[in-house]
């Protein structure tokens, strides 16, 4: 067979009895969950920031990062609405590399998918117990998503699975808001039918069962660039950018048009130390027009202890710094969101 069974998993009711979600973090996520709904339905005008490591691959490290954005994100909360990223499963092109704490709970160790979801169940929750901030992470597996859903407070689509019919019904049937990104070749069409398709209702086969479900109202855009057939990088955050994807909701029948902006990836044409710079463009750009200062909820932004990135190395690894893409460090994450609440 090309197939060999590795071994059993648990199902997701079994997981979630080992590590649940307790009524205290239940209340928690229930406001931060209402927060979130609020503001993609234009309740509340603060502005949303999801900001964390590429990869949350060190519990240690990662709700170390968490208490200290936790700390800043205080001091902005009037104006700014903080999401964590604690993204656990890593897509790798071309199937090579560290797949995530979901595949190899030691990123030096043998992938075992079993003990990974427990690990990263154990972290969201220490996260959410030690600072109250909302998570999110990247619906990268599907079949993945019914040992966390619980858990996450926002969720996203990423740019090679925007494409892909099966996360596209499951969105519809998500509770909490779900971003879809603009696919890596830059056309906006496939991310607005992948938002439409989320915002319906659809029967379909999902975690041993026939379902239907309700459509997601809170299915949103996320602009992230895109890259051309040379291979170079296309920037999609400009203010030409932003009218074209506000033209296109216009243009169809959406609910609660909504735009993310991640402000690193091909936006910053993989350059961490450009995010700062490109946030401050879109929060002018959304200064000059009505039409965005609504549209645009927030942005993305890729933020560790340590900026840059590193390999996998025992001997030489650093704490706090990220093992795959680069990002910003907590320092500059800090004046960067200060920056902002001055701005908005």
């Amino acid at each position: 067979m090309s197939f060999k069974n590795i071994r059993k998993m648990s199902t997701p009711e079994e997981i979630r009895a080992i590590s649940p979600l307790t009524e205290e973090l239940r209340k928690i996520k229930e406001e931060n969950d209402k927060a979130l709904r609020n503001i993609f339905t234009g309740k509340d005008d603060r502005f949303i920031v999801i900001v964390g490591p590429c990869s949350a691959d060190d519990e240690e490290a990662v709700c170390d990062y968490a208490k200290r954005l936790s700390e800043v994100s205080k001091l902005v909360s009037d104006k700014i609405f903080t999401v964590i990223r604690v993204y656990t499963g890593k897509p790798r092109t071309t199937g090579e590399g560290y797949k995530g704490m979901m595949h190899q709970p030691d990123p030096n160790g043998e992938p075992n998918m079993s003990e990974g979801i427990k690990a990263i169940r154990n972290m969201y929750l220490k996260v959410i117990k030690e600072t109250h901030l909302p998570i999110a992470d990247e619906m990268l597996y599907p079949s993945n998503l019914p040992f966390v859903e619980d858990i996450l407070s926002y969720i996203a689509v990423g740019a090679r699975s925007v494409e892909n019919q099966q996360h596209r019904l499951i969105s519809s049937g998500i509770d909490c808001p779900v971003g879809m990104k603009n696919p890596t070749s830059g056309d906006l069409s496939v991310m607005f039918n992948s938002i439409r398709a989320a915002q319906q209702s659809h029967d379909f086969l999902y975690n041993g069962y026939e379902v239907q479900t309700s459509g997601n109202p809170l299915a949103h855009a996320i602009m992230r660039g895109s890259v051309d057939k040379r291979g170079l990088h296309i920037q999609n955050y400009h203010y030409e950018d932003l009218i074209q994807a506000s033209d296109m909701y216009l243009a169809g029948k959406y609910e609660n048009p909504s735009v993310i902006v991640d402000a690193n990836h091909s936006n910053s044409k993989k350059i961490h130390t450009e995010q700062p710079r490109i946030v401050k463009d879109i929060l002018h750009s959304r200064s000059c027009n009505e039409r965005l200062k609504s549209l645009v909820k927030g942005v993305m932004i890729e933020s560790y202890i340590m900026g840059g990135s590193q390999g996998c190395d025992v001997k030489n690894h650093i704490y706090g710094k990220s093992i795959t893409d680069p990002c910003l460090s907590f320092e500059d994450t800090k004046k960067l969101l200060l920056d902002m609440y001055q701005i908005l």
